[in-house]
């Protein structure tokens, strides 16, 4: 059970995708592994899970957000886009923006749940 309530913010992008808080840590962990399988390693998902995510994030926009090269003696290689840099950038933006202006109905609500530890 959470100690608190937490927002955690959904960009609906088409019928049956969304970017939301894991897609933007498998970028954000890509950003910092430049691996998409130590990415996935890192989150706790398999590689084919963390493959099939950057796919799909991959055909949602105009311009890839990951471009990898595939491994070899010494294993592969990804990195962000520019593209890619900039949904995470903008879709943290937006989470903090919402956390900001939602902060006092969160701890409003906070007071009322019967959900969260005090």
């Amino acid at each position: 059970m959470p100690s608190s309530l937490q927002l955690r913010l959904k960009l609906v992008l088409g019928p049956d995708t969304a970017l939301g808080p894991g897609k933007a840590d498998l970028l954000e962990a890509i950003g910092q592994t430049g691996s998409i399988a130590a990415a996935g390693r890192q989150l706790g998902m398999s590689y084919k899970r963390a493959w099939m995510l950057v796919e799909t994030m991959n055909g949602c926009f105009k311009t890839p957000l990951v471009s990898s090269v595939r491994g070899g003696k010494g294993g592969g290689v990804a990195q962000l886009t520019p593209a890619g840099k900039d949904v995470l950038k903008r879709f943290r933006n937006i989470e903090r923006k919402s956390l900001i202006a939602s902060r006092r109905d969160i701890d409003a609500l906070n007071g009322l749940s019967s959900f969260v530890r005090k």
